[in-house]
Parts: C-alpha cells; structure tokens; sequence
C-alpha cells in the first residue's frame, strides 16, 4: 500500500510543475518585451575618439546607463566622412541594441555622395535628437593674425597658401569653412583627415593654422592658451561666451555654421525599444551632471520626439542641399 500512496503523491505532485513550465513557456515572450534593455547597448560613433561627435557620445551614453540600467557601450567605427559607421548600422540586427549617432554629416553626405551603402531614410528609425554643438573659428597662435578680419586680409595677401582642417569632405567642420571660404571670397587649402581627433591635433601643434573647429573640442583649448579663438559660428554670440564675437556680427549677416547630433537604430527596430531609448536620453539630459557638462562644453540639449526628429532629418539633407551648390561642391562619387 505504501509504493502505491507515495506513487500518487508523485502524481499529483508533478502535475502543478507541468502547469507552471507551460504558463512561464506562454508568458516568456511579454516578460522579454517588458525586460527591455535585457543587455549591453552598442552606442555606435562614425568619428573618431577625441571629437566632437565622440565627446558628446560619451556623455550621452553615461547618463543613458543610469537610466536603463544597463552598460551602453561607446563603439568609434570611423571613416568615410561618417558612411562607414552608418552602413554598420544600417546592417545590424533591428532588435534595438544597436544605437547609431549620426549627424549633419550625414544629412550632407546624402547630397554629396552618388552612391552610399545605406539610405537615411530607408534603413534608419529616428530616435532623438541628441544635441546641437555650435563651433569657433581658431588659428595656431603661431599665425600672425588676432581677428577674423586679418585672417581674411592673410588669406587674400596669400591665396591657396593658408591651410584648414577638417574631418572630411562633407563634415560639419568642411561646410562650415566653405560657407566661409564663399562669403568671403577667399581661397584657402583643404586639409582633411579621418576624425576630430586628429583634425584637432594638427591644428593644435600649427600642422594646418586654421580650423573651424567644433566648440566642444576647441574650447578648452581655447582656454589654455594653446589655440586662439577668433569667433564663434552662431548667429549672435553665446550668452555663455559673451567675449566671443559671432562671424555674422563680423561683417558676414547671414552665416551660421555648426553640428548637431542625433540617434537612430536599424528600420524595424521595436517601437517599445525606441521609446525606452527616447526616454533614456531625455532623463539623461535632465541628469545635472551630465547637463553641467553638456553646457560647459557649449551643447545645446535636444530631446525631441522620433517624428519631430525624422522631420528635422529630412529639412537638414534639403537645406544641406542648397548649401552645397552655393559653396559649388561636387559630388565625390
């Protein structure tokens, strides 16, 4: 009698375990969407370590941590003027751990650029806009100029023989020297290079004298005296930086140079894992160290929406557009 009671027992036993393995088996795929992020996030950067781009990602990423609760993972994939570390993104899983960071670049880059292995508004969702970054116009102290209008009188005396640098054709720091270059009517020698970084020290040790960098990198070295800054490229001055005077007020109404940043994960990426990037970023801005930081640095916060963000996407390749037939750059494929 005693097997035949302690089989029952096993019986009945069993039963509630069979029943729980199959409602966790059935409730298993809502858990995984509530879950999100369940992991790591790749926080992709097309520029190089030291940028502007980089810079602002890092900070970005941090506060975007402690809102998810999770690492988010600065990865630098550079080259190309930004298209290598888009068409990485354009090719990563749609399952929202792929975060990409892209930028004015790439809004120019639609238009200067026959071919691309990728397609702004094919392959990406947008997220948010993450931040706007105005830039400055500074010279090696070397130079022998201490003003906006001596550079340019310089430049005239010595047509082609000053140098600038940039991140590439097509950059933010490219454009906003062409713009220049046009209302200007100076000629000055394009140097480019493969990032901010490097861009930045070849400025910085006086390998090219000019640069129209961005502020986030320019501005401390500004501060030490290992740059001098010549004006900045907002419309009127920044109410953070009243001793900087704009290149508008400087005889140039009209010009306005800069960069903006902003995140996109892979097209079909979910709706839910979008969202919850939204919010992460929102929250990190709202974080005060990472606010401090941003303003320091001379960023301007986004934050908007995904439509309000796609939207602006698609004004920046019209507007970028334009601008490349009035400084009469040709596509370079």
């Amino acid at each position: 009698m005693r097997p035949r009671n302690s089989s029952r027992g096993r019986g009945k036993a069993a039963l509630p375990a069979c029943v729980l393995a199959c409602i966790a088996w059935l409730l298993a795929p809502a858990a995984e969407g509530q879950s999100y992020p369940a992991k790591p996030v790749r926080y992709l950067v097309p520029m190089s370590a030291g940028s502007g781009a980089d810079t602002i990602a890092r900070i970005t990423a941090a506060g975007m941590a402690q809102a998810l609760g999770q690492q988010v993972v600065v990865e630098n994939r550079t080259g190309g003027a930004g298209n290598i570390g888009a068409e990485v993104a354009a090719k990563s899983p749609p399952d929202g751990y792929t975060v990409f960071q892209m930028s004015m670049t790439h809004a120019v880059n639609a238009t200067l650029y026959r071919k691309l292995a990728y397609d702004l508004g094919r392959d990406f969702s947008a997220v948010t806009l993450v931040a706007n970054s105005p830039s400055m116009v500074v010279v090696h102290p070397s130079l022998p100029v201490k003003s906006l209008g001596e550079l340019v009188r310089l430049a005239k005396a010595r047509p082609g023989a000053l140098s600038y640098a940039s991140t590439g054709s097509g950059t933010a720091t490219f454009i906003a020297a062409e713009l220049f270059k046009s209302m200007a009517r100076i000629d000055l020698l394009h140097v480019p290079y493969r990032g901010g970084g490097e861009a930045i020290i070849a400025a910085m040790t006086g390998e090219v004298p000019v640069y129209f960098a961005p502020m986030a990198t320019s501005l401390p070295l500004a501060r030490q005296g290992r740059l001098r800054p010549l004006a900045v490229t907002t419309p009127a001055r920044l109410p953070a930086l009243p001793d900087y005077p704009s290149v508008a007020e400087l005889g140039y109404p009209g010009y306005e140079a800069g960069n903006w940043y902003g995140l996109v994960v892979p097209v079909k990426a979910p709706r839910e894992a979008i969202a919850v990037l939204h919010g992460a970023v929102v929250a990190a801005q709202k974080n005060p160290d990472v606010a401090k930081r941003m303003q320091d640095l001379g960023y301007v916060a986004g934050g908007s929406e995904p439509g309000e963000f796609s939207r602006y996407i698609r004004a920046e390749i019209a507007k970028m557009a334009r601008i490349l037939k009035q400084v009469g750059a040709t596509p370079a494929n």
